[in-house]
């Protein structure tokens, strides 16, 4: 979302909405371009590119307008079309210049006042079906997972580091004045509303997304608890950062998925500032105390949060290669990263999500441990060497519980907290020597006389859902949007 050169208060002006109200409000005073024209020092040409949202007023001729036509200033500025009909008019006008129209090759239709309201609305929701059909590449999960492993890959050979992201968030914060600390919740609002935004937290947010924006009335829902493992806090910093970061609607699942990862990063920029937090790191290297859960307690966020931001400082700041893995009780992998060289389970595609991790790494031990809760470190000797890793159930996720772990090669476990542990362990996987396969005793004991009923993970088996934003059920939050936009 860039910033208008102009005048500040006409900042944000949508040039589509203002030039129908305009053009409303002429033809209810009877006057022609010419007419005002005359009465503003304007040429009838020039009105007509503002009518037509091609041209940006300047204040002094909004005020000049207002004036002649009679109405308030805040007439003309109001974000909402004057009538249904311009509000088809400014639809139809963005739905042709989408390029799955325009890939059409239709001429440019012009819509005149002998067009009747009906053939718009006819003509708008064509169009906008046409949209949702070409914005709904279906991805089937190895598509998706072809997607997720190239995203890996690429945050691989940055060392998961961003630094446009880190600029965009250390902007945001100076232009609220942050001094520092756990962005406090006044801080934050402060944030959003440098950029136009407000926040509204509302119980009835639809089940199928984390945040809503509405881009009409620049506000952002939220519900005020956490969603799974986000606190609300870096819930409403995600969406922000989609807008600050310059994103549009995705273009396939890839984009989809590139745009959430940024966005995630922004937020986590935003929490925990690379200044500070690194400054902070180096301190704590220093003394031979690396640990995630201190930025936890400095910047009150979650533990995943902290991990992944460590993930994003330590290689680029302080030449530290690093893994990171999210995994529940069973061992199923949900989030994985790396740049250390460590083997994780992969498929053909070279995903890693929804395999099953070794039984003897530390995000599957510490479900074991007498405090899942509190950090457990261990020595893992693998095919790919040893490494030392810290793993966490993170307090604040969800219900099923979810194993947060970070981990160095060894030459490197000296920086870190927990590294005079005795708790080492060998691991043959991914090769399968090691805990895929049950012991020869217990499988020649039970072959064959075991039959499971397996609990259905009816997603592998469908497509991923389709739409721009997968999973987002359109006509729930367009009904929320309609039911809380005259709040």
């Amino acid at each position: 979302m860039k910033e208008s050169p102009k005048l500040v208060e006409t900042e944000g002006l949508d040039l589509a909405t203002f030039g129908q109200r305009l053009r409303h409000v002429r033809r209810a005073r009877g006057m022609t371009l010419a007419d005002l024209g005359a009465r503003v020092g304007r040429t009838p040409s020039v009105l007509s590119l503002i009518e037509n949202g091609k041209r940006e007023p300047r204040l002094t001729l909004v005020e000049q307008l207002a004036t002649t036509l009679g109405v308030p200033v805040g007439e003309l500025l109001k974000k909402q079309p004057p009538s249904r009909r311009a509000q088809l008019e400014i639809a139809l006008e963005q739905s042709q210049r989408d390029p799955s129209y325009r890939a059409l090759g239709l001429p440019q239709l012009r819509v005149g006042t002998r067009v009747p309201t009906e053939v718009l609305e006819h003509l708008v929701g064509l169009a906008t079906e046409l949209r949702a059909q070409r914005s709904k590449p279906t991805a089937t999960p190895e598509e998706a997972r072809a997607a997720n492993a190239a995203l890996r890959s690429s945050m691989r050979e940055r060392g998961n580091y961003f630094p446009d992201i880190e600029r965009a968030a250390a902007d945001a914060l100076a232009r609220a004045s942050y001094a520092g600390g756990a962005l406090s919740q006044g801080m934050l609002l402060s944030v959003v509303a440098q950029h136009g935004f407000s926040v509204r937290f509302v119980p009835d947010l639809p089940r199928s997304v984390r945040s809503l924006t509405d881009l009409r009335g620049n506000r952002i829902y939220v519900k005020q608890e956490p969603v799974g493992g986000h606190s609300a806090r870096a819930v409403i910093l995600q969406a922000l950062g989609h807008f600050l970061l310059g994103h549009d609607t995705p273009r396939d699942f890839a984009d989809f998925l590139r745009q959430r990862v940024e966005a995630n990063y922004f937020a986590a920029a935003m929490l925990i500032p690379e200044t500070a937090a690194v400054a902070f790191l180096r301190d704590a290297m220093s003394r031979r105390d690396l640990a995630v859960e201190d930025l936890v307690d400095v910047y009150s966020v979650s533990y995943e949060m902290a991990a992944h931001r460590v993930t994003n400082l330590i290689t680029h700041h302080l030449e530290l290669p690093c893994h990171f893995v999210k995994n529940d009780a069973s061992g199923i992998i949900y989030k994985a990263y790396q740049n250390d060289g460590i083997l994780f389970p992969a498929d053909i595609t070279g995903a890693i999500e929804g395999q099953r991790m070794c039984r003897q790494w530390s995000g599957r031990r510490v479900f074991s441990a007498p405090d899942r809760f509190s950090p457990h470190y261990q020595y893992s000797d693998t095919p790919a060497g040893t490494y030392f890793c810290v793993a966490q159930v993170d307090p604040r996720a969800d219900e099923r519980g979810y194993a947060i772990s970070l981990g160095v090669p060894f030459e490197h476990s000296r920086w870190f907290r927990g590294r005079e542990t005795t708790d080492r362990v060998k691991s043959n996987c991914p090769d399968g020597e090691c805990c895929q396969r049950a012991p020869l005793t217990l499988a020649e004991r039970w072959d064959g006389m075991a039959w499971p009923s397996a609990r259905a993970h009816s997603h592998i088996l469908s497509a991923l859902p389709a739409g721009s934003f997968p999973g987002v059920d359109d006509v729930d939050i367009y009904e929320f949007l309609d039911q809380h936009a005259a709040d």
